[in-house]
């Protein structure tokens, strides 16, 4: 008899949030005087699913970064827990890699062989695995022919496409990117966008991603998190699966644009006492109506 195995379909999101608050210290407080704290994020939930696309959306200011800076596990939340796997996040982890939006983040004397292969030899890979697991990525983003380049010979996008390559050489469990084609000029934006979304489709990583572009949100990810204007709390959590790389022009796609907006923009903020879920529950069936 054959025995058709089972698909197993995991019971826990790999990352889950629960009432995530983080503070930090106001500019000019300390030095004998007490110190004031800003609020960043209050009271923030949500959950991420292998292979999901996450996208944190919100206007500057909102904390989303502040976020997955915690996630990264480079600041720790005031309040609330976040667990990846089922362990609190207590620091930063190769389980973790961040791409930042600066073109600097590569060292300028390692060519991209050199710089996609030094965060795992620094993790102990041996030399021969570390390389070929480089060389397999640089292909895979298209820079084959400038393994031997130096950062300051390569374009912008090309520099971005380096950080994508050593962060997933490393076989993380979750992808962070920090506004990574913020700096871009929009015709490269584009390209990278599209050249996120084959390599997403081809190896299925899970992925969070931060933005305050609502069209970048609605084609790069998979699920939404709508963060308010500073503090950042929990508008709405959307589904985003229906929207692709070519869905910009359709009618649809500039309603969820408006739609999306008016949940950022258009409801009053919270009271900083209103339990975040029943706001994301309200609002989530908002956009569903």
């Amino acid at each position: 008899m054959t025995v058709i195995p089972l698909s197993v379909v995991p019971s826990e999101p790999l990352l889950r949030a629960e009432q995530v608050s983080i503070d930090y210290a106001a500019p000019g407080s300390g030095f004998g005087r007490a110190a004031a704290r800003v609020r960043a994020t209050h009271e923030v939930s949500f959950e991420v699913w292998r292979g999901d696309r996450f996208v944190l959306l919100g206007p500057s200011g909102c904390g989303k970064s502040t976020l997955l800076k915690a996630v990264a596990g480079f600041v720790a939340p005031t309040s609330g827990s976040l667990l990846l796997d089922g362990r609190p996040i207590v620091k930063p982890g190769p389980d973790r890699i961040v791409v930042f939006q600066e073109f600097d983040q590569l060292p300028p004397w390692k060519t991209v062989r050199q710089n996609v292969m030094f965060p795992l030899l620094a993790t102990g890979v041996a030399r021969a695995e570390a390389q070929a697991r480089a060389l397999h990525w640089i292909a895979k983003v298209g820079l084959a022919r400038f393994a031997d380049a130096y950062p300051h010979t390569l374009s912008g996008g090309m520099k971005a496409r380096v950080a994508i390559a050593r962060a997933l050489a490393m076989q993380p469990s979750i992808l962070l990117m920090d506004e990574p084609f913020a700096a871009l000029d929009a015709l490269t934006r584009r390209r990278m966008q599209e050249e996120l979304q084959a390599l997403w489709e081809e190896e299925h990583f899970t992925m969070l991603f931060v933005t305050h572009s609502i069209e970048e949100a609605l084609v790069v990810g998979n699920r939404i998190l709508l963060l308010s204007p500073h503090p950042g709390r929990v508008r709405a959590e959307l589904n985003a699966h229906q929207f692709g790389l070519h869905s910009g022009g359709s009618p649809e796609f500039q309603t969820a644009a408006e739609r999306i907006h008016a949940l950022l923009f258009g409801a009053g903020e919270p009271g900083a006492g209103e339990a975040e879920g029943g706001q994301a529950a309200q609002t989530k069936r908002a956009w569903q109506s």
